[in-house]
């Protein structure tokens, strides 16, 4: 069985015709200046309405990490380290980190995204160790 994959919403769609790109992008609000994940219609810092997408190097540190052994759901190979990345220059994410093996991704790691083709029109963001 193959893996699920994710259905591009109104908010979301950027997000994924960049990663196709091979870009990463996060939101951010002009108004209070804050980077955010996932894509909500207000900014969850200040509920202004007009934030934007912006780039993001690609860049960051592990925050936390757990290693997943249950799949979430079918098609999910296990085990995979699921980590929230800080991301240089504001904003987080929670996304795979492929260090070779799972146990290997550590809090504190220095972790760089590696775009993924999932299908011929969604790339998955994941990251690896920056090396």
């Amino acid at each position: 069985m193959s893996r699920p994959v994710p259905v591009p919403t109104e908010l979301s769609e950027p997000f994924w015709d960049a990663a196709r790109r091979g870009d990463l992008v996060v939101p951010y609000c002009p108004s209070c200046d804050l980077r955010f994940f996932v894509p909500e219609p207000a900014c969850p810092g200040c509920m202004a309405p007009g934030w934007h997408y912006a780039p993001s190097a690609g860049r960051g540190t592990v925050y936390s990490v757990t290693v997943v052994h249950r799949a979430p759901g079918p098609g999910f190979d296990t085990p995979f380290a699921l980590a929230v990345i800080d991301l240089d220059g504001g904003g987080t994410l929670l996304s795979h980190v492929d260090a070779g093996v799972p146990e290997a991704v550590e809090i504190g790691m220095r972790v760089r995204v590696d775009f993924r083709l999932l299908t011929d029109e969604i790339t998955l963001p994941c990251f690896v160790p920056e090396r």
